[in-house]
């Protein structure tokens, strides 16, 4: 699947729902914001989350009384309705595909297809990597894992108790230690960190939002796709995901 071919079909996949349910005369207006960290994350132990250093934003999707949330470091402000949406141009816009991300996840947990597509908040995100330990024990043992996006709490938990790797492709957090762990080049180390080495790979599902998101598709061993970002996708695609503390 090439990237072009990922955001056409997730465009697709939202224009089935709003012809399935009707909703293309509904008067509900979906709207999407960038949320600051506070309201995204709120008070948290560790401050090097990348939403904290100013590199990614939060978007927030409302339809009706369902919010769905996106990832991306290509935000863009936007009010319209679901007709406009569509109008977007995800494939060649890369300020588009943050705003289909979010409004896909908000229409699906509208439509009760999804679930768990609003952030957990403060203390949750330790209890979430506590989680995600004992989800990796039970189902893989003690397997080697690359972890792709630095997420701290996850970093510190998991190279506690597992051989850990992991990638990032912000040059603020690539070179540097994190609870022990060098944070490598996502793009360098992509063939042996995610093809060669690991048992296991958790994936975050803000690679929706930038494309890189096909490279962890059918890639001969087991991905598991974390955080809110991949809610919608997860369910169109058949893919594994856990977010134990989300909404």
């Amino acid at each position: 699947m090439t990237v072009q071919e990922l955001y056409r079909y997730l465009r697709q996949e939202l224009e089935r729902l709003v012809r399935l349910h009707s909703l293309e005369a509904s008067p509900i207006l979906l709207q999407s914001r960038g949320l600051s960290p506070e309201e995204a994350l709120g008070r948290t132990l560790r401050r090097d989350y990348p939403i904290l250093a100013g590199r990614e934003v939060m978007l927030e999707a409302q339809f009706g009384s369902a919010r769905g949330q996106a990832f991306t470091d290509a935000p863009s402000d936007f009010c319209g309705t679901l007709k406009d949406v569509l109008a977007l141009d995800p494939e060649n816009d890369e300020h588009c595909r943050g705003l289909l991300v979010a409004a896909l996840n908000a229409v699906m947990r509208f439509t009760g297809e999804t679930d768990h597509t609003v952030h957990c908040r403060s203390g949750d995100l330790e209890r979430c990597a506590e989680a995600w330990a004992a989800h990796v024990r039970k189902g893989f043992g003690t397997p080697r894992i690359t972890l792709v996006g630095y997420q701290p709490a996850l970093t510190a938990r998991l190279s506690q108790e597992f051989p850990l790797r992991v990638l990032d492709k912000n040059p603020e957090f690539t070179g540097s230690l994190r609870s022990g762990v060098l944070i490598e080049d996502g793009e360098a180390a992509y063939k042996d960190a995610v093809l060669d080495w690991p048992d296991l790979v958790l994936c975050t599902g803000s690679t929706l939002c930038n494309g890189t998101f096909v490279r962890f598709l059918d890639i001969g061993r087991p991905v598991i796709f974390f955080g809110v970002s991949g809610a919608a996708a997860a369910k169109i695609f058949g893919l594994s995901r856990f977010c134990p503390m989300s909404g």
